[in-house]
């Protein structure tokens, strides 16, 4: 999987990466997601950067139906991890917001994700390591930067 090209091309960039997000879910499945499944674990991420959203706003980010986005919404509040308020602006709208059990779950798995990447990261040289860190900067940079214009109106950032 080495890249000869000294100006990858965006599919070439594009296999690699798929290819080590694969690997990311393998080194992090060492750091259990239990007691969300993934898909709890995609709305809680969707919801500590987008925090009040709206139920159907969320079942859009999900591409899925209000109806099976709100029975996700109900086992995750029952476990403590999600609030809902109703909306200032309408009483039949629902805010949703992380709560503070629910932040404290993700930064626990990010902390355990993080232990499970550093035993790959201290095998790799320190010049490959710096090379990683300053790509994904820029991709990460970007990444947001689409995301935070694809949510549009209706959604606050954290």
């Amino acid at each position: 999987m080495t890249v000869t090209a000294s100006r990858p091309s965006p599919d070439e960039v594009a296999r690699v990466t798929s290819t080590a997000a694969e690997l990311l879910e393998v080194v992090w499945g060492r750091a259990s997601t239990a007691p969300a499944s993934v898909s709890q674990l995609r709305v809680l991420f969707i919801l500590e950067h987008h925090e009040g959203i709206n139920l159907r706003t969320l079942a859009g980010s999900l591409a899925s139906t209000p109806p099976s986005t709100s029975r996700l919404c109900d086992r995750l509040q029952a476990a403590g991890f999600v609030e809902r308020t109703v909306s200032s602006t309408s009483r039949r709208e629902v805010r949703l917001y992380l709560s503070k059990r629910g932040r404290a779950f993700l930064d626990d798995l990010r902390e355990r994700r993080e232990r499970e990447l550093r035993a790959v990261l201290d095998q790799m040289p320190a010049a490959k390591r710096t090379a990683l860190l300053t790509g994904l900067e820029a991709f990460c940079e970007t990444a947001a930067s689409q995301l935070h214009h694809d949510a549009g109106p209706g959604t606050r950032s954290a």
